[in-house]
């Protein structure tokens, strides 16, 4: 039988003392981190910009643009617009289904945050598709009109044809470092919520696989088609969305999915502190002896599931720098 939660000696003692120390150390480290790393991104010197740009550094064109240059940024749009209208009406089914209690749980939250990932892609996709069109297309066509109005054509000698290779390199080069804009706010927040989603969605889905699904469901409740969509579908569609875009992953950005999760577990503590009901997943219950043991062990689940993603794109920069 579940404890009473309103009463004051379930939280007045040692099992809460510690998750609670766990918690809010957790929270104030992170926010400690993204304070210094994103705080650096706004005072730094132009040297320091080139020592940690790889790290922390986002253009405009990595927002909206494909991890290759084969691939054309409209599919990358496309992608991101099917996500998005499946993702949604399946949150909207779910919604209309089980009613808006079904925020009372974590996948929900996340499911949430990994729609609107993709409907804030879909808008910025639109904005640097439109962009590229009007950037590429007069230069297309100035190229073009050029090359048919040219006169006669003396083709170099080696030695000048590889001068001017290499010069043309050199200049392509810096053009490209030069003139490349940095990523608006709006740019940086997409960064932010997909790398946020990353560690939620493995989060959720590993628990509900590997803990909710063999020991609890045939207890409390059946599974259906939403729920195994909810568990499995949002993942496929942020694998598949990091395997096109042309996003950096930089692992202090894992403080912003520590500070989301530790903000759904305050939620859950000042509902259960209000109201008497059972909780939404077993091990956030405080009346068990374990249930320090069991807050550490979700904390430090985070990494690995952080790190799947961050896999992701190591093996993709890997295979893409050959």
């Amino acid at each position: 039988m579940t404890a009473d939660t309103t009463l004051p000696s379930y939280w007045l003692n040692w099992r809460f003392l510690l998750c609670a120390i766990w918690i809010l150390v957790a929270i104030v480290f992170s926010a400690l981190v993204i304070w210094r790393y994103e705080g650096r991104n706004k005072s730094r010197n132009r040297q320091s910009v080139d020592e940690h740009e790889a790290e922390v550094c986002l253009y405009e064109d990595e927002v909206w643009g494909t991890c290759s240059k084969s691939v054309h940024p409209i599919w990358l749009l496309a992608y991101r617009i099917v996500a998005f209208s499946v993702l949604l009406a399946l949150l909207l089914a779910d919604i209309i289904t089980n009613g808006v209690g079904k925020f009372y749980f974590y996948t929900e939250w996340t499911f949430t945050l990994v729609t609107i990932y993709f409907g804030l892609g879909s808008s910025v996709s639109i904005q640097g598709c439109l962009r590229y069109y009007h950037q590429v297309k007069p230069e297309q066509d100035c190229y073009n009109r050029t090359d048919a109005e040219g006169g006669s054509y003396i083709p170099p000698t080696l030695g000048e044809d590889s001068d001017m290779v290499s010069h043309t390199v050199s200049l392509n080069h810096q053009s490209e470092t030069n003139h490349r804009t940095a990523a608006s706010i709006q740019g940086y927040a997409l960064q932010i919520v997909f790398q946020m989603c990353s560690g939620a969605v493995v989060l959720t889905d590993s628990i509900f696989w590997l803990m909710i699904y063999p020991f609890l469901t045939a207890k409390d409740y059946r599974i259906n088609y939403l729920i195994v969509c909810k568990h499995s579908l949002n993942a496929v569609l942020l694998l598949g969305d990091a395997s096109l875009n042309s996003l950096r992953f930089p692992f202090f950005r894992m403080a912003y999915f520590v500070l989301w999760t530790g903000i759904f577990v305050i939620f859950q503590w000042i509902i259960h502190a209000c109201v008497s009901i059972r909780w939404p997943y077993p091990f956030l219950d405080l009346s068990s002896p374990y249930a320090p043991l069991w807050y550490l062990a979700i904390g430090l689940l985070l990494f690995p599931c952080f790190g799947i993603f961050s896999l992701v794109f190591w093996i993709k920069r890997r295979f893409l720098s050959r």
